[in-house]
């Protein structure tokens, strides 16, 4: 008898690929066969996103896509969206099973429980049950892991469904986490992203500190990189900074949500900061840390959201002068404080927004990539071929291209920088 082949499809954030790649080594334990997502497979596992409406309409766009392309295939939908929506999955042809994001562990099970395909099993929890932590990391890329350290959110940002798909902050304790990550340096990868929800508000759970658990996972054996995936600027300390700043394992690499340039929106969206600290943040970063990349988040379009107040938030971030935007127009979400508020921003508009902020992105990114022209910086390289050149970052985020060495793949290489192309990638050359 063959084996049964699973393939699985992951929306959203690096939260969700840790958490897939989890319920991936579960079902190889269990026998099951690992195919590509887009092979033929006997169960199509979706990790769903819902952030946006557009990643709504992404899931199910990809459920009818998988049920056309094999309908005899058990289609499992879990994730923020099952935890919103169970329903409204439930009810789309080919949908088998629907889990919550409190039952996600329980999928492996599920699947062996089920007969074959029919009427869709829903198994959903309340919000507030929300609890239990589903630990994780990612384990399919060579060079670089995700490890989740947090999950949920208790700040209840006006726009967001978050602290409902996720529940309240929680953790594992450090000890856990270290064994974790002694388990991704056994497997042979240098790099772990330390990933979570609100990842900075670690320790509502065991009572311990995000800066202990980075102190902790310093001394892991066998993990030369850490970065951290993204923190609030209220909870960016000068600790976390100074620290940051003088471990050789843990990079230069920031990505800190700002949302808003405009003080006014910001409390409308209830954010715990104001743009005056979040500007202190970020030029704490570059005081210990002058060559740090910094990613922030925007969202335009907001309800409200007056043409001097995207000025303002343009002018804002013009004079920050981050390495990259992630720039989103507003998404409006059912059952968030956002959809009652007055002053809607047209669509067309809040597009013509999210063009000029990534228009300013595409010259500061370039600005910061070009900077790097004519030096030697450390590149950790991965293992994807494309037009025979491999491809790695420095540890402030750089990307450099070099011709493909299988002896350089999955590791820290000395390289001198050259020009920089359309794609703001630096020519590397490998210093022996």
């Amino acid at each position: 008898m063959q084996p049964r082949r699973v393939n699985f499809h992951t929306l959203g954030c690096k939260l969700n690929f840790s958490e897939t790649s989890t319920l991936a080594r579960e079902f190889e334990a269990g026998g099951f066969v690992r195919v590509a997502p887009t092979a033929e497979a006997d169960i199509c596992v979706i990790n769903s996103c819902s952030v946006t409406e557009h990643a709504d309409k992404k899931c199910r766009n990809l459920i009818r896509k998988l049920h056309r392309r094999n309908p005899d295939a058990i289609i499992a939908v879990t994730g923020c969206y099952a935890q919103l929506r169970p329903q409204d999955i439930a009810a789309i042809e080919g949908v088998d099973i629907v889990l919550s994001n409190n039952d996600k562990g329980e999928l492996y099970k599920r699947v062996l429980e089920l007969s074959g395909k029919g009427r869709a099993q829903v198994y959903s929890c309340e919000t507030d049950a929300l609890t239990n932590f589903f630990a994780a990391f990612s384990s399919g890329d060579r060079t670089r892991a995700f490890l989740k350290v947090q999950d949920g959110c208790d700040y209840c940002c006006s726009y967001c469904t978050i602290h409902y798909a996720r529940g309240s902050s929680r953790n594992m304790p450090i000890a856990d986490l270290v064994e974790e990550a002694r388990r991704i340096a056994a497997a042979g990868q240098r790099e772990i992203v330390i990933t979570g929800v609100n990842t900075g508000d670690f320790g509502r759970t065991t009572g311990e500190r995000f800066i202990d658990l980075l102190r902790a996972l310093n001394d892991v054996e066998g993990i030369d990189r850490y970065r951290i995936s993204s923190i609030e600027p209220n909870l960016l300390t000068d600790e976390i900074i100074d620290f940051c700043a003088a471990s050789p394992k843990f990079q230069h690499h920031f990505h800190i949500p700002l949302q808003s340039g405009s003080d006014r929106i910001l409390h409308l969206m209830r954010r715990r900061y104001t743009t005056a600290r979040f500007a202190d943040r970020i030029a704490a970063v570059r005081r210990r840390m002058p060559d740090a990349f910094i990613g922030i988040d925007v969202i335009v379009g907001f309800p409200g959201e007056s043409e001097a107040d995207f000025r303002t938030t343009y002018e804002f971030l013009e004079g920050l002068r981050p390495a990259f935007l992630h720039v989103f127009p507003f998404s409006e979400r059912p059952g968030t404080p956002a959809v009652d508020l007055p002053d809607k921003v047209q669509s067309s508009v809040a597009t013509q927004r999210v063009q000029e902020l990534e228009a300013l992105c595409e010259a500061l990114h370039g600005e910061f990539c070009g900077k790097a022209c004519g030096t030697e910086d450390t590149v950790l390289f991965e293992s994807t071929m494309r037009g025979g050149m491999m491809f790695g970052y420095t540890g402030n985020y750089r990307r450099v291209k070099a011709p493909y060495d299988r002896s350089k793949i999955n590791t820290i290489c000395r390289v001198a920088l050259g020009e920089l192309d359309e794609s703001h990638d630096l020519a590397g050359t490998i210093l022996e």
